[in-house]
């Protein structure tokens, strides 16, 4: 009994180093994860076992070239260095990472049979920042322009968003695969006018590598022929006043010079119609100075002009056309009263024809001294019912 203790015993010690080598074994399995990093940073590649008898780890690149036996350097290439080395442990680290590095990295533990897993290294391509052709300055009003917005580099393929001073306005976008990395464009065709004059577009470049996008700005300017406008400085001008005509212009190249003249002639008293740039005053109005005023102006794109009408009021007719102020005010108050009293007449007439009548029988009634004479003098009515009228009052 003894005997077949003990050698139950060896046996049960015997399956225990079965199970210790069968655990081993199974825990003698590279372990790795994927890396993404950003062109230009830095990678670290780890490859772990948790059990391991002494058997070497190896690092490959996506060429199946060694980079790391264990603790020893196998390709000369001063980006790549070791970190750590241990019998559970190789890591490696790969600076100024581009994207030909991107790939799948093999692990080996040589282990019979190699036991190998693999980890992906994902590079991100950083894309250019962003170039605006087609820009022509200046441009003229009419005309058709493309801008174009150019980013290469990304990976994977930027976004382009264009605005018209800050608000979002839609391009054409194409991609174009250029190696490992993308070239993406957007175009914006418009016909141009005046009122983009002076806006900026923005061509705005969104990545995944990038914190805050990528921007490039051009202000377009566009030129266009002149227009013109006269403002005056009194509405009803009057003899002896000092008057201002003003001579508005838009256009780009700014139109100048302004000229002035009167009824197609030149201004015919220089010494009271004084010319300053744009303006033209006239320092105390008479009636000579009635007429047509005109100013013109150009650019390279064309010539514009305006006019205006001036007559010059006399102080003295305004003040007698006074009274035609108050005889009109006279005939609306002799209207208003006209009215009231038609209005009176017809609700007395309306009024009259709705009150109430008394009829002979309810006279009788009204007159008794008491109840049965009331009712003997509305018998004595019924008997002359037929002669009965009613009388409207």
């Amino acid at each position: 009994l003894i005997w077949m203790s003990s050698a139950h015993c060896d046996e049960c010690l015997f399956q225990g180093k079965a199970v210790a080598r069968i655990e081993g074994s199974q825990g003698q399995f590279p372990i790795t994860q994927n890396v993404t990093v950003v062109e230009g940073g830095t990678a670290n590649m780890t490859c772990r076992v948790d059990y391991n008898d002494n058997t070497s780890l190896q690092w490959s690149n996506p060429a199946q070239q060694t980079l790391f036996f264990g603790d020893k350097k196998a390709l000369r290439d001063h980006r790549i260095e070791l970190v750590r080395a241990s019998w559970q442990e190789l890591t490696i680290r790969i600076g100024d990472v581009s994207l030909s590095d991107e790939g799948l990295y093999t692990c080996s533990l040589f282990t019979m049979p190699v036991k190998t897993t693999k980890a992906f290294l994902t590079v991100l391509g950083v894309p250019g920042r962003p170039e605006i052709t087609g820009f022509t300055k200046p441009a003229k009003e009419g005309d058709i322009i493309t801008l174009t917005c150019t980013t290469s580099g990304s990976k994977p393929a930027a976004n382009i968003r264009w605005f018209r001073n800050d608000k979002e306005v839609q391009g054409n976008k194409e991609v174009n695969a250029t190696g490992k990395s993308f070239t993406v464009r957007s175009s914006l065709q418009f016909q141009v006018d005046k009122r983009d004059d002076g806006v900026a577009y923005t061509c705005s470049v969104e990545h995944v590598t990038l914190s805050s996008p990528y921007m490039t700005t051009e202000v377009l300017e566009v030129h266009y022929p002149p227009y013109l406008e006269i403002t005056h400085s009194l509405i009803i001008p009057q003899e002896g006043q000092y008057f201002k005509l003003e001579c508005v212009s838009i256009g780009n190249p700014i139109p100048e010079p302004v000229l002035w003249s009167k009824d197609g002639g030149e201004l015919p008293d220089i010494e009271r119609m004084i010319v300053e740039g744009r303006e033209l005053t006239i320092t105390t109005l008479n009636k000579t100075d009635n007429g047509t005023y005109r100013c013109e102006a150009s650019n390279h794109l064309g010539t514009s002009s305006a006019e205006y009408i001036l007559f010059v009021y006399d102080p003295n007719a305004l003040g007698q056309h006074g009274p035609d102020h108050a005889l009109i005010g006279g005939v609306v108050a002799v209207v208003v009263f006209i009215t009231l009293c038609l209005i009176i007449v017809l609700g007395r007439y309306l009024a009259r024809h709705k009150g109430t009548y008394l009829t002979h029988e309810a006279k009788g009634a009204e007159d008794a001294p008491d109840a049965d004479t009331a009712i003997i003098n509305a018998e004595g009515n019924h008997v002359h019912a037929e002669e009965k009228k009613e009388y409207f009052i």
